[in-house]
């Protein structure tokens, strides 16, 4: 039996990496020889697959995490990194990361969260030992 070895199909690979170039799904239907439709429903497929595997990821890293603060909607990256910085001296460790690092991380880890400079839903920040920082 064959293992899968990915949550991605080709197809979804594909449509992923024609969109990176700058493709529209028009234009990758007009190239893979489908519909717009199927492309759409190609690219929210895998859209969904990445978001569980992200979320799975982060839920495995805090296992060895303790929760440190809430960051509230509406609140800007700098005020966000300040609470994070001041809560994790409050409980006696060191943030791996500068400012700067610390912001895009926290905006990478989960992009649809935030918008501008702003966050857009609360977020869960976890710290372990170490002072690595995860984001729910």
């Amino acid at each position: 039996m064959l293992m899968k070895e990915s949550l991605l199909t080709d197809r979804q690979k594909e449509v992923l990496r024609y969109r990176k170039k700058g493709y529209t799904q028009q234009q990758i239907a007009d190239v893979i020889g489908t519909s717009k439709a199927n492309v759409c429903t190609i690219e929210k497929a895998a859209m969904e697959n990445i978001k569980k595997a992200r979320e799975t990821l982060e839920f495995l890293f805090t296992l060895d995490a303790r929760e440190l603060c809430v960051i509230k909607s509406g609140s800007d990256f700098i005020d966000a990194a300040r609470q994070i910085f001041d809560d994790a001296e409050k409980v006696g460790i060191k943030v791996r990361y500068d400012t700067i690092s610390l912001i895009n991380r926290m905006r990478d880890s989960n992009p649809e969260k935030f918008r501008a400079r702003y966050i857009r839903n609360d977020i869960l920040v976890y710290i372990n030992d170490d002072g690595e920082i995860y984001f729910n």
